[in-house]
């Protein structure tokens, strides 16, 4: 086989692996064991769960219900209230997984790419939330800035990177 033609081959195989479809929504999935529920607004994770999964829950929990506020979380973890970037890195820094807050364009570059087994963080520039142990953990969508709240609805994630802590 000629050089040129296993040079197309190639060429053609890597534009055909770059076509593969990439998952367009987040979709809740109850896995048994895996999968934490919402009760009264707030995440119960199965027991079992790694202990940073756990710490993560834990400190969702704490910041669901408070205001959304443009910033929120980035001057300190502590504040009166959170948007997106100051929800994902005040969850991740509980699970002691991040030492100081990030922006949503920084989240695309946190931990491992790829979905996480328990811990994922989509982002994007502008945006960014995080899903533990099966739940999501958000400020809004569609333009609508809440505060920090799980959620079990599907959401749109064309356009955002999966990155997950290592191990996680």
């Amino acid at each position: 086989m000629s050089r040129r033609i296993l040079f197309f081959l190639i060429l053609g195989v890597f534009a055909l692996s770059s076509c593969a479809s990439k998952p367009k929504r987040w979709d809740y999935k109850y896995a048994s064991g895996r999968t934490a529920v919402i009760v009264g607004g707030r995440a119960v994770p199965p027991a079992g769960l790694p202990h940073e999964v756990m710490r993560a829950i834990n400190a969702g929990n704490q910041i669901v219900g408070m205001p959304y506020k443009f910033g929120g979380g980035h001057r300190s973890f502590l504040d009166s209230g959170y948007d997106c970037s100051g929800t994902v890195s005040y969850a991740l820094h509980g699970a002691g997984l991040l030492k100081s807050v990030g922006t949503s364009s920084s989240m695309k570059k946190y931990g491992k790419s790829g979905e996480g087994k328990y811990i994922t963080v989509y982002a994007k520039s502008g945006h960014t939330f995080i899903v533990i142990a099966g739940l999501r953990l958000d400020t809004g969508y569609n333009g609508e800035n809440e505060g920090p709240k799980w959620s079990t609805r599907s959401r749109p994630i064309k356009g955002y990177t999966a990155r997950h802590p290592p191990g996680l």
